[in-house]
């Protein structure tokens, strides 16, 4: 099998569940227990809450970490929590779970707007630039790195100038789909940012809020008062203990991961046969997500001829499979011919230029077949 739909999820490292597995067999006690066994594995949270700070370039000083069971809880509780009422503003571009955060904040009476996107997936700065200039906004949400174009937003420097606009806003960042694959130092502009543990090679149920400590928040789930009243529930300690050696491989080749990944993404780009594929992530998008069209066919059926050859691709988000069209394509401004045709490929570290050679072949030929029995 040739697995390219890793922005929906990745396949877990072996050795990162080898590690973590004494927490399942030995180190099992429950953290918040203050025996001696649990006291040391309270300790064990806090490396890897260092760990993910150091990685994000900051400091316990200025941040907390707070464990959450996957990246949609992480951005429900900034959403919710941080600010009560006012107006909220993010973009069309968002994963749903921002995106209907958002819907639901406008079905509670907030005011709640969306900024349009260039045709690549990023947020048009101009357009929110203005909008915050001649509107007080309480809360701002942008996301990182687009789940579906793989569009690159500089959210460090968009929330200086949101910061800029008005310094009392609340700014919210989803950083799922690129912890752990973009080289990046989190800004101290930026008040929250989500991570979600399965994305890079450890296992769902589990994600992480990085809070500014300036920024204040109350929990979305309350019960035994765990990471620090913030998350109650007991925390997942051996999939937190997988996430931290999935980190630690990243990040120690996270430079050369690029590099690899990017070159794959630019043969894919380079060899399909633009008279029957266009491409809609742009050349700065990140190397790990790319989106493209088969122009006037349907992304879900090539999207199986692919499967039948052991091609694994997505067609979209995973999280909005129901929909005809993906809302976020449709927002970059294309028709119907193009959305229907949509396929997300997504790499990882572990494919080769030999797969994506064999998947360009299969890309071309399916689509050249296709096209010729619609004639």
């Amino acid at each position: 099998m040739i697995y390219l739909d890793n922005a929906a999820t990745t396949k877990p490292y072996l050795e990162a569940l080898e590690y973590a597995n004494k927490f399942n067999i030995e180190y099992f006690f429950n953290p918040s227990a203050l025996y001696r066994q649990g006291l040391d594995v309270s300790k064990e949270l806090k490396v890897t809450k260092d760990k993910i700070l150091k990685f994000l370039g900051v400091t316990s000083s200025d941040y907390d970490v707070i464990f959450t069971s996957c990246g949609s809880e992480s951005n429900n509780t900034a959403i919710f929590c941080s600010v009560k009422r006012g107006v909220f503003v993010t973009d069309m571009g968002e994963h749903a779970a921002v995106y209907k955060c958002f819907q639901e904040l406008k079905n509670r009476g907030a005011i709640v707007d969306f900024i349009s996107l260039n045709n690549d997936g990023k947020v048009n700065e101009e357009e929110l630039y203005d909008y915050l200039k001649y509107n007080k906004t309480d809360f701002v949400s942008i996301m990182h790195v687009n789940n579906e174009t793989g569009a690159i937003n500089d959210v460090n420097k968009i929330a200086q100038t949101v910061k800029s606009i008005n310094p009392s806003t609340i700014f919210h960042c989803d950083g799922v789909q690129a912890f752990g694959k973009l080289p990046y130092r989190l800004s101290r502009f930026i008040d929250f940012y989500s991570i979600s543990a399965h994305k890079i090679n450890a296992i769902k149920g589990v994600g992480v809020l990085v809070r500014n400590k300036k920024a204040k928040l109350s929990p979305l789930i309350y019960g035994g008062g765990q990471e620090s009243g913030y998350r109650s529930g007991t925390e997942n300690v051996f999939g937190i203990k997988v996430f931290e050696k999935a980190m630690d491989l990243h990040y120690a080749s996270i430079k050369e991961n690029f590099d690899k990944v990017l070159a794959i993404k630019n043969y894919v780009i380079d060899n399909l046969d633009k008279n029957l594929f266009k491409i809609i992530s742009s050349s700065d998008s990140s190397p790990y997500i790319l989106s493209i069209s088969a122009v006037g066919l349907k992304g879900e059926i090539m999207m199986h001829l692919l499967e039948d050859k052991g091609i694994i691709v997505g067609n979209g988000s995973a999280c909005s499979s129901k929909n005809p069209f993906s809302r976020v394509i449709s927002s970059c401004g294309y028709k119907k011919d193009v959305l229907d045709g949509v396929i997300r490929v997504s790499f990882s570290a572990e494919n080769t230029l030999s797969e994506a050679e064999f998947v360009v072949n299969e890309l071309n030929e399916n689509a050249s077949r296709l096209k010729g029995l619609m004639k």
